[in-house]
């Protein structure tokens, strides 16, 4: 739809150069800490717990959980989130996407602080429930925000960025515990449940210097301040500049369209054919993100090593740390050059690469359970790191780029909300089912996920819809039809003509002058 309007602020020569001008600069500084930091804290308690189980002082306090316990310490996590859930939109939606990223941080530093404190197995638990309330009112609101804040151009790399992000928290997890394994008293395991609060600290110190999202403003009917916001930070100050005028433009008339055709009720949400497409979808990316075998790695790592005889807890805290590492490092590295290409390819290379390295880890697993081969203990360990890349290419670097990009703003919390019910519940399900399931069946488990990543190939190639390299406000009636985009186009235009007739009126009255 914006093609016009991207032509007309090309022709006029105001479109943003290659260069991220100071303001901008700070902008994204300021939305490190405070919304990609978000995605730290589960990267860190992912990878907290994987090391604690390799730390004896916690082992031995809980009385070596493994199997259903185990299953429950690590899923109360997910649960958490999953009754915050239906909180989480209105807060977004009413309060702002600032004050559910503050809302959710407090929750979280309450959670870290009793986790640290814990004297028994239900203490524990609880707290690992209330951190998990905190992360969905974060995750959401930061999701949302750093889509909505950033300048067009840069939106789906930080985006990407958003989440390769987790592996920040997951490497200081795992450097933590592999310093803390061997201590004897229960500092070994209260330290890194300690400094899971900084990450939330951070978003708490700096949500203050970040500005409020413009769409949310502008839906709030405070457009100027909205306009303020884009002046300073897309335009570097330059109220004049047509690039603004054009977006402010486009953002104000997608929102009335989007306001006289919005549902406002979860039945009226589903009802609407196009938005029922769009949960068939985000539904099923957040099973994906789930149940592509990943959760084995994020929390049951310690014992994927058992089966393939390593035993050593300083081994195991190393492999993670290095696991970790490694991840950062190429999840960074996709998430700067992953938005490039079509969204489509990029998740379709995502699944295949997944279902072929799973296939070889389940064969070589079963190999050495069978033979004892060392070889084969090295080939699974190989495959858990080039299963890292496969996974990053989609499910983290493109995840909250596409939703955002699926949604548009009035549903936008709604969506990225209804996509974490399913996200959560999938990890609810794994942290509990996957201890058992390893117990009980060992290397034969695997081959549910290969069968599962076998459906994900099919489902994305018929199911998922492209989105790269349009705005937001083009996407916004992605599935609704030619005959409300073509609305759309023609507002938008009439507006930019309205502000061009109005500038060049101004003009003359200041030369007549």
């Amino acid at each position: 739809m914006a093609t016009n309007t991207k032509e007309k602020v090309t022709t006029a020569g105001v479109a943003a150069s290659d260069a991220i001008k100071p303001n901008l600069r700070i902008l994204y500084l300021l939305l490190f800490p405070t919304c990609i930091g978000v995605e730290m804290t589960s990267g860190f308690d992912s990878s907290m717990m994987n090391g604690l189980q390799a730390v004896d002082s916690w082992d031995s306090f809980y009385n070596s959980p493994r199997s259903t316990l185990l299953g429950v310490m690590t899923a109360m996590y997910s649960l958490g989130a999953i009754c915050a859930l239906p909180l989480v939109p209105y807060v977004n939606d009413h309060l702002g996407r600032r004050m559910a990223i503050a809302v959710g941080s407090v929750l979280m530093v309450i959670g870290a602080a009793l986790q640290t404190a814990s004297q028994n197995f239900g203490m524990f638990v609880a707290s690992r429930a209330i951190l998990g309330l905190g992360i969905p009112f974060a995750i959401v609101a930061a999701s949302s925000l750093i889509g909505e804040l950033s300048h067009p151009k840069e939106r789906a790399i930080l985006g990407s960025l958003f989440n390769s992000c987790y592996f920040i928290g997951s490497i200081v997890a795992a450097g933590v515990t592999l310093g803390t394994f061997s201590m004897s008293s229960n500092w070994g395991w209260r330290i890194p449940s300690l400094l899971q609060m900084i990450p939330s600290f951070l978003q708490l110190t700096f949500i203050y210097f970040l500005p409020e999202s413009p769409r949310w403003l502008v839906s709030k009917g405070r457009h100027e301040e909205a306009m303020a916001i884009l002046v300073k930070y897309h335009a570097e100050g330059d109220a004049s500049s047509e690039f603004v005028k054009a977006e402010f433009a486009e953002i104000e008339r997608t929102l009335e369209l989007e306001l006289e055709t919005r549902k406002t009720t979860w039945l009226e949400f589903f009802a609407a054919p196009g938005m029922r497409k769009r949960l068939i979808v985000a539904a099923f990316l957040g099973l994906f993100t789930q149940w592509s075998g990943n959760g084995l790695t994020s929390y049951l790592l310690a014992r994927v090593l058992d089966e393939i005889g390593i035993h050593s807890n300083r081994e195991k805290n190393e492999i993670n740390l290095a696991l970790t590492a490694w991840n950062l490092v190429n999840a960074t590295f996709l998430a700067l050059v992953v938005t490039k290409f079509s969204r489509r390819k990029a998740y379709l290379t995502c699944t295949i690469s997944l279902f072929l390295v799973f296939l070889g880890w389940t064969v070589s697993s079963a190999r050495f359970v069978q033979t004892g081969s060392k070889p084969a203990s090295r080939a699974v360990l190989a495959f858990i790191f080039i299963y890292q890349p496969a996974y990053n290419l989609g499910f983290n670097a493109l995840t909250y780029s596409y939703l955002v990009e699926l949604f548009p703003f009035h549903t936008r919390a709604k969506g990225v909300t209804f996509f974490q019910i399913f996200g959560r519940g999938a990890s609810f399900f794994n942290q509990f089912v996957n201890p058992i399931g390893l117990a009980n069946a060992g290397w034969r488990y695997y081959i549910s996920y290969v069968v599962w990543l076998g459906f994900e190939i099919v489902f994305v190639y018929f199911m998922f819809p492209e989105t790269a390299h349009r705005t937001l406000e083009e996407l916004a009636f992605l599935y609704e039809g030619e005959q409300i985009r073509e609305e759309q186009v023609k507002r938008v235009n009439e507006e930019i003509r309205g502000d061009v007739r109005r500038d060049n009126e101004s003009s003359e009255k200041e030369k007549e002058a």
